[in-house]
């Protein structure tokens, strides 16, 4: 990532910890590993909290047989039914923040009930690790990932509770468009284009910044060529994607002016149709590619 020109990690996912083993990973390996990578960034990392389900079982863990997981018991719901589980996590990520910058993510936000007891546990492991004299950044940044229509609604609220959002676009399409993303029958209907999920994502930010509270966007659109001068355009922040999107992105972002950036996004979210956005879009690429970078 640092080699492709990335300025840190975005979304560093938990679950590898967790996945393809018999017993839930202990707080001093959790730590050690969270560390390591904090260590060799030297650079903000984000650190989603476990975001797992029935569609990733974990065998230590009793998940209910459940018709669609992705509407379940999964992420930040399990983690609040397993206290014990969560805040062993959130006690080595609070240890790995003594050895850089780091920041912490709750995902699949719904409800703000959901973010105030995420965050009473996190005081608990951070008044525990005072108690043993155990070191780490006591001005840690907590945030949550906006990938519910509930959290980008309720955005004006939920800003007042964290520092910074990431929305989650491949959910929040998906639980948007009420289309699986995997189900070839109704794939034409998910796109992170479409007008709708541009007006979330608009509404996530207009909340976030009245609060001074800064967005970044993660999930496929935010290495989408087509999407990157929207997302400028709509203000957001920060851009978290894969490595290999880097260079692209870049030469998109120093090509663009703010301004074109700022119009592209007003036609974009006054348009009526997917195939509206995509056209902007498409046009608005293709005179980004033959400009030189800057």
């Amino acid at each position: 990532a640092v080699e492709a020109g990335a300025e840190g990690i975005g979304l560093l996912r938990t679950e590898f910890l967790y996945l393809n083993r018999e017993t839930p990973p202990t707080e001093e390996e959790q730590y050690k590993a969270y560390r390591t990578i904090v260590e060799r960034m030297k650079a903000p990392v984000i650190i989603r909290t476990l975001d797992v389900g029935g569609d990733k079982p974990l065998p230590y863990i009793r998940m209910p047989e459940e018709a669609n997981p992705f509407l379940g018991w999964r992420a930040i719901r399990l983690c609040l039914d397993e206290p014990e589980l969560f805040k062993t996590q959130l006690r080595a990520i609070l240890r790995a923040s003594a050895h850089g910058k780091v920041r912490v993510m709750f995902p699949m936000v719904a409800d703000i009930d959901e973010v105030r007891e995420a965050k009473k546990l996190l005081h608990e492991a951070m008044d525990e690790l005072r108690e043993e004299g155990v070191k780490f950044d006591e001005s840690l940044e907590v945030g949550i990932m906006v990938e519910t229509p509930a959290a980008a609604v309720m955005a004006d609220v939920l800003a007042g509770e964290v520092d910074f959002f990431s929305i989650g676009t491949n959910d929040l399409t998906q639980y948007t468009m009420a289309a699986d993303r995997t189900n070839n029958k109704v794939a034409r209907i998910y796109n992170h284009l479409h007008p709708s999920v541009l007006r979330l994502i608009r509404m996530v930010v207009d909340a976030a910044h009245s609060k001074g509270r800064w967005v970044g966007v993660c999930g496929e659109m935010a290495g989408d060529p087509q999407a990157i001068p929207i997302l400028l355009g709509l203000d957001i922040d920060e851009l978290s994607m894969a490595p290999q999107s880097i260079p692209e992105a870049k030469h998109i972002i120093r090509s663009i002016e703010y301004k074109e950036a700022k119009r592209l996004a007003e036609k974009a979210l006054a348009a009526a149709t997917l195939e509206e956005v995509l056209k902007l879009t498409s046009e608005a690429l293709k005179a980004l590619k033959k400009k030189p970078i800057k």
